[in-house]
């Protein structure tokens, strides 16, 4: 499979670099805008620890709401089974930052990858503590599980995202107002600006998803980060929620659990084999990476890696 799979990484590398439509960058957070639609990057981690890279998969990227997959993990470790009384688990639908969604269901936010639902995350993990505090313990957890501490909050995208980022302090002030945020709204969207400015490469981000490929236990230490249980919950929600009104279209194509960011990055887990990320900065018309979202279904035809192959 080793032969298999760095000749496969050559041929998705060179059948991206020879794509003619890459989607456009995300252009309403300016840090994002300027990024270079040229890139691609993939790195695949397996279950026995070998590393398969190819592209750009050594550049740091903005991993934007692929960061809500890490936040989740730990709110759901502080939260547990009532974190679900505030936001929900079903698909959305709409779009990631839709208002209307979210006066319709009286402020709680439909799932938890959503900006709203990701927004009551970080409220979570900010309970009576600082955002300082907040921030330094995703940054951390992040650290922690790709065994690297070299990544780190690009500033740059967090002010970017904070100058810009109206519509999710609304929202905010919308649950708010229903009494589903405990912290002050400024706190509560800092946390979440400043997680989503994460800078990660390919090849970190797939060494921090390997938990979720084993089971909920950390591979270099056997340390359980969550239990089994809560590992299948959250890549349900991955398959089902991680790519906001494309999921359906992403499981039917892909098959593989996912979650996406507008920086272009996407981290799928394949249960008990292997952890992907891809990065591609053009978004198809969804949000979500238009090569890197090829590069996976490509990658799902040619392997026997979909969750619904027998």
């Amino acid at each position: 499979m080793s032969d298999d799979l760095t000749g496969l990484v050559a041929d998705v590398v060179a059948r991206a670099l020879a794509a003619t439509e890459r989607g456009q960058v995300a252009t309403y957070i300016p840090s994002l805008a300027s990024v270079d639609p040229v890139r691609f990057g993939i790195a695949i981690v397996t279950a026995d620890g070998r590393i398969y890279e190819g592209g750009d998969a050594d550049t740091p990227f903005s991993i934007q709401s692929v960061s809500k997959v890490f936040a989740l993990t730990l709110a759901l470790g502080k939260a547990g089974q009532q974190l679900w009384n505030r936001v929900g688990v079903e698909p959305s639908g709409t779009a990631f930052n839709s208002v209307v969604q979210l006066e319709a269901e009286q402020g709680i936010p439909r799932n938890p990858f959503i900006n709203a639902g990701a927004i009551v995350v970080s409220d979570v993990l900010l309970g009576r503590g600082l955002p300082r505090e907040a921030i330094g313990e995703i940054l951390r957890f992040v650290r922690f599980l790709s065994g690297d501490d070299s990544i780190f909050i690009d500033s740059e995208v967090a002010a970017s995202e904070t100058g810009t980022g109206f519509r999710n302090i609304a929202l905010a002030n919308y649950m708010k107002s229903f009494g589903n945020l405990n912290a002050p709204v400024d706190q509560a969207v800092g946390v979440y600006f400043h997680q989503c400015a994460i800078a990660m490469t390919c090849r970190q981000l797939a060494m921090a998803g390997r938990y979720l490929m084993s089971d909920g236990a950390h591979p270099d230490t056997g340390y359980a980060v969550v239990s089994p249980q809560r590992a299948r919950r959250i890549l349900s929600l991955m398959l089902t929620c991680g790519h906001y009104d494309g999921s359906g279209e992403f499981a039917f194509r892909v098959g593989i659990p996912g979650k996406s960011g507008v920086g272009g990055g996407i981290l799928a887990i394949v249960p008990g084999k292997a952890s992907i990320a891809v990065w591609s900065p053009g978004l198809n018309e969804r949000g979500n990476s238009k090569l890197g979202s090829e590069a996976l279904e490509y990658l799902a035809g040619q392997t026997t890696w979909s969750v619904f192959t027998a």
